[in-house]
């Protein structure tokens, strides 16, 4: 089995060098493109049975091991907060002093990868069915319409808040990091190199963590860009009678991945920055609008007051173990999603963040994006629950009759100048998608490559593959596209486990390369 290596010596593990590898590293790339065209195939032939059978590994991966994915996502954070604040974050990772990419290029791109994954579509939705629906946490505690609202975002807030950016941002891309200054290479079987040592970059274990990481990663990449497809595609019905038909979802589909191919061709330092900017850009033209359009107090106030629901009850919520079906729906569903995203988005994070400290890379992955995805959450979400408190069903109502594509819409249809807001919510969610189809190509041809930098033909290749599954899947309707997003926590068991020994091998790491740039506080 073919893997990526590189002729450097282990020195923190004593090994011996690894030997050179060779061009294509097939066994990892046929079998991670091989499962996704059998879960298609089978999804379009045995659609019912494929839906049960991801249904019953979702509920068993929630059960079995729901309750650790939440004290790792817990520990991941808390570790990293206090790493934060030793001398040792002064550190700079990637083996250069000079970072590749100004400060606001690089936090666009740490931003619009993970937030493009569902930010759009979850933020309009999830606190309008929290406010609904009382969280089982909350239950009893909800005195009037305005707690009410308060516990609907911080619920949110539990599921794409802090915990969700440390682990995909934080211990596990230093951990890459450090691995590729010894020589390892920049794949996810390099987050096992503080157990195995650089023969992982060897091991059929190695290649089993690749592997399962490139599938969670398609599975959670593909339902945004089928979600994209469905959610435009009903835009455009609903403002400009455009008809809501399986072509005009597919020509969506054809035109995001076209975006994001000529994204890819022109380059990480060029593309990618241009798409990220576009999208912090004009999301933040698009809060400001509705701020203006809507009620900027009751936003800021539902801030606040969101904010500090989440803070009064962070673990209680975090490590709630109630109700298992609606933990199964919801928390677990959504650490599981990021779990699955996390080996691989260390490798796009530790690409992009060369020459930054560990401190630097704490607080901009771990504090400052979780920050703003609340705001964004709030200012489109707490939109939507003021609507729906002044008129119960006028969010609610579309919600739940057309899913996830209908809230953004309904929201935009109660604010002045519809068709603009709705237009602008269709442009935005096109870029953040196109983003995130962009970043995950390049993370997972990284993770197929035994180079230091994938070839831009596999980085278009897997952007066509997953705009090609989205588009079948959504011609089953959206069942095969839910079905596949929900896979990805099954793909999680694994993903979990490759992200343990970042817990204890991040500080023990830190301390070395503080150690070894001669920075105090270390002997």
């Amino acid at each position: 089995m073919s893997v990526q290596t590189t002729s450097k010596p282990d020195l923190e593990n004593g090994d011996d060098a690894v030997p050179a590898p060779p061009r294509t590293d097939r066994w990892v790339t046929g079998i991670s493109a091989g499962a996704l065209g059998a879960f298609v195939l089978g999804a379009i032939i045995f659609p019912e049975t494929v839906s049960s059978w991801v249904d019953a590994g979702l509920s068993a991966s929630a059960r079995w091991f729901g309750p650790y994915w939440q004290v790792l996502l817990l520990v991941t954070f808390l570790v990293a907060i206090v790493l934060a604040f030793t001398p040792w974050a002064r550190a700079r990772l990637g083996g250069t002093s000079t970072p590749e990419f100004g400060r606001f290029k690089w936090v666009a791109m740490v931003m619009s990868t993970l937030l493009a994954g569902g930010g759009v579509f979850w933020a309009a939705a999830e606190p309008v069915n929290h406010l609904v629906t009382t969280p089982p946490h909350f239950e009893g505690e909800v005195s009037d319409p305005v707690q009410a609202g308060y516990t609907a975002l911080a619920q949110s807030f539990v599921h794409w808040g802090f915990l969700a950016w440390a682990i995909i941002g934080s211990l596990g891309t230093i951990v890459m990091m450090y691995g590729v200054q010894k020589g390892m290479p920049l794949r996810p079987r390099t987050l096992l190199y503080p157990i195995m040592g650089a023969k992982v970059a060897r091991h059929w274990i190695g290649a089993a963590a690749d592997i399962v990481s490139i599938i969670a990663m398609v599975a959670g990449t593909v339902g945004p860009i089928g979600f994209l497809g469905l959610q435009v595609s009903y835009g455009l019905s609903a403002f400009f009678g455009v008809p809501d038909v399986y072509l005009t979802q597919l020509l969506v589909i054809a035109v995001l991945v076209a975006v994001a191919c000529a994204s890819v061709i022109s380059g990480l330092g060029r593309g990618i920055q241009i798409l990220s900017r576009a999208n912090i850009w004009l999301a933040v033209a698009l809060m400001a609008l509705i701020l203006v359009l809507g009620s900027a107090w009751y936003i800021v106030r539902s801030f606040v007051g969101g904010l500090g629901v989440y803070a009064q009850n962070f673990l209680g919520t975090t490590l709630y173990q109630g109700d298992a079906a609606w933990l199964s729906q919801w928390t677990l569903f959504f650490f599981g999603w990021f779990l699955g995203y996390a080996p691989l988005m260390a490798i796009f994070i530790a690409r992009i963040s060369r020459g930054r400290t560990v401190r630097d890379l704490i607080v901009s992955t771990t504090v400052l994006p979780p920050l703003v995805s609340c705001l964004w959450f709030t200012v489109l979400g707490g939109t939507g629950i003021m609507f729906e408190q002044r008129s119960p069903g006028s969010i609610s109502g579309p919600l739940e009759e057309s899913g996830l594509p209908a809230a953004v819409m309904a929201i935009s249809s109660q604010l002045p100048l519809t068709l603009l807001v709705g237009g602008a919510f269709l442009l935005l969610t096109i870029v953040f998608v196109a983003t995130t189809a962009d970043s995950m190509s390049y993370s997972i041809a990284q993770a197929c490559s035994p180079v230091d930098e994938p070839s831009t033909s596999q980085r278009v290749l897997w952007a066509v593959i997953m705009g090609l599954a989205a588009a079948v899947l959504i011609s089953i309707g959206d069942g095969g596209i839910n079905a596949l997003q929900s896979f990805i926590v099954v793909t999680a068991v694994p993903a979990g486990f490759l992200m343990l020994p970042a817990v204890w091998a991040a500080p023990m790491y830190v301390r070395r390369l503080a150690k070894e740039q001669g920075i105090g506080g270390t002997r």
